[in-house]
């Protein structure tokens, strides 16, 4: 469906990817009185972070015992296969080994196993070198943490069907919709009390007017723009890192069963590169972790004056770059230079070689950095002061793994929504 000249809901939703798809059909499947939209920029629902990601649904092993990511991880991979399930979406419990293949990691390596013990993981064992070959034949540690609760999914596809479920209990979608202005109704048509009953107004760029009661953003990417344009706070600020992928050739594919991830380093702020099965047979490995010059910028040369000026201006950015700057130097090493990025593999699966992969699709990833350069690891919500800005709530930073937290946080989110505008 395309552009509306001028409507009236109760709820508009901002972003159609899947947050904002699971977060609204949540709210409309509890509250079925009330009318909702979803307006999205894209032609499609869906197709960035939502349609460009590794596939998997964690099991809640890495995040604080206690902590809502933890929460929601563990809450969210149980509903998702139960959706599936019900949906009849496929999906592959295939399992996760996080593998030591040096002796300093292993104190790690226990301690991520306690972690995970403390979030009610399912099914957690450690392993020895015997067991990883049992499960993995041909790769090579001293000792992994098993997840057999771990699986991969079609994520854009589980995101699209969420969208089904909300247009067959009635909600509207509309697409193209790129939003850029979000405030109150200044006067109502002559004699109508439209302006009362829907104070607020979002415009998008063609011109086409909402009015509604109350506004959620899911902007994800562009999560801090649609804070600013509502007169929120700028910051937590997004940046955009992209995450570039390599496929083994499918005469390989039988060198992985299942996903194969390294013991993270706390030293570095992302997890390392990692084996990941897809669903279409495929094997992907990566991704690196280097600054994207262009919010949804997938390939190596996409651009964004814009972007890259937001990015490198913000001093949260700088100084994260000052404290990882080796680590930085070589992400991008390994993301021009295959062999380089082989080798880190090869000590997981010696027999891998460089004639064995290619180069990949990519990934954006949404990042929340504070001012002083901290990663912003857990869930934000944001509202505002004043007239728009009480009928306001931003979802600021859905952080991985968001999709398989996805229904869990539809339901945190849809809490949130009802206890600030009681609806």
């Amino acid at each position: 469906m395309r552009g509306i000249t001028f409507s009236t809901y109760d709820v508009a939703v901002v972003g159609g990817g899947i947050v904002g798809l699971a977060t609204v059909r949540e709210l409309i499947l509890r509250h079925p009185s009330l009318s909702f939209i979803l307006l999205e920029k894209e032609k499609e629902l869906a197709v960035h972070q939502s349609g460009h990601n590794s596939g998997v649904i964690h099991s809640g092993i890495y995040y604080t015992p206690g902590s809502l990511k933890a929460r929601l991880c563990v809450r969210g991979a149980t509903l998702a296969y139960e959706y599936c399930e019900k949906k009849g979406l496929p999906y592959k419990k295939c399992g996760k080994l996080i593998v030591a293949v040096e002796q300093e990691e292993i104190p790690r390596l226990q301690a991520l196993y306690e972690r995970g013990m403390k979030n009610n993981v399912r099914d957690l064992s450690i392993v020895d070198a015997k067991g990883i070959r049992e499960r993995e034949p041909y790769c090579r540690g001293i000792m992994a943490l098993d997840s057999p609760y771990t699986g991969i999914v079609d994520w854009r596809m589980v995101a699209l069907r969420y969208g089904q479920d909300f247009k067959e209990a009635g909600g509207t979608v509309v697409t193209e919709s790129e939003v850029n202005d979000i405030s109150m109704v200044t006067e109502s048509p002559a004699g109508s009390t439209e302006g009362m009953k829907y104070p607020i107004v979002i415009r998008d760029k063609k011109g086409n007017e909402v009015r509604c009661r109350y506004v959620l953003t899911c902007g994800g990417l562009y999560s801090d723009r649609l804070s600013q344009i509502s007169g929120c706070s700028r910051e937590p600020r997004i940046v955009p890192f992209r995450g570039d992928y390599l496929v083994l050739k499918p005469e390989k594919h039988y060198l992985v069963k299942g996903n194969i991830y390294p013991v993270p380093d706390p030293r570095f702020p992302f997890l390392g590169v990692h084996f990941t099965p897809r669903m279409d047979g495929g094997v992907w490995l990566g991704p690196n972790a280097v600054l994207a010059f262009k919010r949804e910028g997938y390939k190596v040369y996409d651009f964004n004056a814009r972007d890259f000026a937001d990015a490198l201006s913000f001093r949260g950015l700088q100084k994260l770059v000052m404290r990882n700057i080796t680590y930085g130097i070589g992400e991008m090493y390994r993301g021009v230079f295959i062999g380089a990025q082989v080798k880190i593999l090869q000590k997981y699966i010696p027999e891998l070689s460089r004639s064995d992969v290619l180069r990949g699709p990519a990934g954006v990833r949404a990042q929340a950095l504070d001012r002083d350069g901290n990663l912003v690891d857990d869930f934000v919500f944001d509202g505002g002061v004043g007239d728009v800005g009480s009928r306001v709530l931003h979802v600021r930073n859905a952080p991985s793994p968001a999709a398989t937290s996805s229904l869990a946080i539809a339901e945190m989110i849809a809490d949130e929504v009802e206890s600030r505008f009681a609806l």
